[in-house]
This record gives C-alpha cells, structure tokens and sequence, in this order.
C-alpha cells in the first residue's frame, strides 16, 4: 500500500490549478441516466471515486468514452451514453465503496421506472442515513422497500408524479436525487429547506442544459417542472472549492504564498472569511485567487454547517492549520458525529488538541514534529499532509487510498510548489 513521504518545513510558492470538483463530478456523472444521448463533461477530475462510478455506470448500461487526454494533464472529458438501461441494480460490491453511488436511486426510478441500490458504504465519519432520500422519492409517488440491505423502489404506473418536499433537516444528497428524480416526473415538483451548497447549483445547470426546467438556483426553494424527457449536453464541471481550500492551508501553514489557478470565492465564502480572520491576505488574480500567509497564524472558532457556513469537508485542514495558531482555537462539528478520528493523529505531531464531545480545543504550538501518522478518511488525510508539510524532520502518511478519492495528482501540484512530497510503496 503506497505512502507519502514529506519533509517539512519550506514555505509554499507559486500557483496551483485548481481541478474539478468531487462533489460536483459525483453528481453531474448520474445524470447520464437521464437521458439516452451523450452527456459530456469537462474537467472532470481523475479521481478513484470518479472512476468508482464510472465503473458503476457501466453496470448499469452506460456506454463511456475518454477524451485522449494527456498523461501530465489535469482534468478529463468524458462521454457518457445510456442508450439503454441495461440494469436497475447497483450492487453491494460496488456501492459499498462509496456513499455517493446512491445518486443513481433517483435517477434509474425517474426514467426507467425502478431501482434496487445497496445501502452505501464511504468514509467512516458517522451515520449518514438515506431516509430523507427515500421519503423525497415517496413524495414524488415511488414505493419502496428496504430488504437484505438493498433498497428497491418503483415508480407508480405512469411514472413518478410532482410533489411537495420539505426536509426536516438540510440534506446534500437527498436534494440532489430528489432533483434528479423531479426532472422527469410529471407536474410541478416543490422542494423546501433544499441544500443551497454550489454542487446543487452546478447540478440544476447541467440538468437545464439537457433540457430540465428549474427554478430558485442558490436559494432554499426549488421549483422543477417536469418535462417529458431530457437531450444530451456539454458541461464543464465547477472547480473544486474544497481542494482550493485546502491548498490555502497549506499556503498559511507553511507561510508561504500560492495562487489558486480557477478557484472561485463566491463558493467558498466562508472558507476565506475564516482565512482571513486567521491572517491570510487574499487577492483576486487574472486567473483565480492568491492566499498568503502574513506572519503568524490567529486562532478561530468555528462551527460547521451547511452553505453558506464553514463546510465540514473543511474542519480538519483548519485545524491542523490552527494547531500553529497563536492562541487557542474552538472548533465544533455539527454535520457529523466521528469526524475527528485525525486528532490523535495531529498530536502524534505534536499538536495539542483535545476533542470535547463535539468540539475540539486546539491548543496553538510553537511547531510540529514529523512521524509516521495514519489516514483514517478523505479530508482527515489531507490535515494530516498539511501537517507534514509544516513539520520539522519526515511525515509518513499511509493509506494514502483515501487522498486518491478526493485530490486529483496532489504530489504533483505540491512539488511543483517547492514542497519536498513523493510518493512511495509500503515500507
């Protein structure tokens, strides 16, 4: 199993294109099941969750073809084509790999009349349930049942009708399926207390490119009015705020200075609200956005929570950044209830970070130590690299798998700005 290798403690520079984005990607790739003409997408990020889903795409009938893209590329184009839906089923073995692979539960209900998707699987962060899924579904008139770890669905005779949908709670996820689905029901779709996150947005606008009629973008409020079916489009994915973010840590982390090549701040307001309080200077560019660090770091508290506020996909770059803070800091995650599985991790390092239900007291240092640390999940092992980087001596982080789902060549775009990063086989 491969592992990075960091020596630490040289500050940042230079300029760090920012891919596509993950959580955008995941969602945009389903929406192939929509239609039966070729949805391509741009800047599509090579990531194991993108071809994870590829993988579970072709299961399902969907014919896929790759741009010849260059090896030292970043980014793909990809066409996707479901001429026909060969398979309602998406499989334990592959859906348990990843959660967003229920994001084809609405989609294969909406046109091909039925589902049966294994329960998802993903990082071990805390339980992320699909009720809400589900009863979004049901609003729209589907039947469905939980068995043997599956759940199967079936839309009413005539296909799935408008509804009303009101979360209880605000739901990424069961926004997106419940978006998905809505396309292509007939009437009017309403959905109240919707995400608002820019993933959402990216979606309704690949689904109005291939023909869906939504209104109330960036807002709580959806409105869909189904349409008998969708055509094929172009549809280049949005930069990933997420990555951006965390290579702003880095710049603060080590000092340094890097400029986010495709980043946009209107999608990650808060992210630069919180580097801002922490010191960081923040500039618009020609061609995205500089982060520089402007001496020490200051210490926040923060609180996550759905968009606008501080995303929780942010939580553990932020406190590795604020374990060399000048101060103490708070942080408190409320999405999920086990996403600080890297703090023992951290002060390995010599981090002195102290969870408190569902806070975290990070107790600024003067400097962290490299050694061998573990990666538990997707944005834990990204705080943990943060880390190494601003270590003195060797950071080895191994199960390095969970990096490759979400960062797209980071050794690459590291090295290029002067960090001292490879990567290596098992030790």
């Amino acid at each position: 199993m491969d592992r990075i290798i960091i020596t630490g403690g040289k500050p940042l520079k230079g300029r760090i294109p920012i891919s596509g984005a993950k959580n955008a990607a995941l969602t945009l790739l389903p929406c192939a099941l929509l239609t039966d003409e070729p949805l391509t997408l741009r800047n599509l990020p090579r990531l194991a969750d993108v071809d994870g889903f590829g993988h579970l795409l072709n299961q399902l009938g969907v014919s896929i073809t790759v741009e010849g893209s260059k090896p030292d590329e970043f980014g793909r184009v990809m066409t996707l084509r479901a001429s026909n839906i060969a398979s309602t089923v998406a499989p334990y073995d592959i859906v348990r790999k990843m959660r967003a692979s229920i994001l084809v539960l609405g989609p294969l209900v909406a046109r091909a009349g039925e589902a049966t998707v294994s329960l998802p699987g993903g990082c071990a962060i805390g339980m992320r349930p699909v009720d809400l899924h589900l009863k979004a579904l049901e609003a729209l008139g589907a039947e469905l049942e939980i068995a043997a770890g599956y759940v199967k669905a079936k839309a009413p005779p005539g296909g799935l009708r408008g509804g009303e949908i009101r979360f209880p709670i605000v739901s990424v996820g069961a926004t997106e399926n419940a978006l998905m689905a809505a396309v292509l029901a007939k009437g009017t779709t309403v959905i109240e207390n919707a995400a608002r996150e820019p993933e959402i947005t990216d979606l309704a606008k690949c689904l109005i490119a291939m023909g869906a009629k939504i209104d109330g973008l960036r807002t709580d409020t959806l409105t869909i009015e189904g349409v008998d079916e969708l055509h094929g489009a172009t549809y280049a994915v949005m930069p990933d705020r997420i990555e951006a973010g965390s290579y702003a840590c880095a710049a603060m982390i080590t000092g340094g200075s890097l400029e986010l090549v495709g980043a946009r701040k209107e999608t990650m307001p808060s992210i630069f609200s919180g580097l801002q309080d922490a010191g960081a200077i923040i500039e618009d560019t020609a061609s995205g956005i500089r982060v520089s660090a402007d001496g020490g770091i200051k210490p926040l508290s923060l609180a996550t929570a759905p968009f606008p506020a501080f995303p929780t996909d942010m939580q553990a770059q932020f406190m590795a950044m604020l374990s060399l803070a000048n101060g103490t800091s708070l942080l408190t995650e409320t999405i999920f209830e086990n996403r600080y599985m890297h703090v023992p991790e951290l002060n390995r390092m010599g981090a002195d970070i102290e969870v408190r239900g569902r806070s975290a007291v990070v107790r600024g240092v003067e400097k962290l130590h490299g050694a061998p640390v573990m990666a538990t999940d997707l944005r834990a092992s990204m705080s943990l690299v943060l880390a190494g980087l601003a270590a003195e001596g060797q950071t080895e982080v191994n199960r390095v798998y969970h990096l490759d789902r979400g960062y797209e060549r980071l050794e690459e775009k590291l090295q290029a700005v002067g960090a001292d990063i490879e990567r290596a086989g098992a030790g």
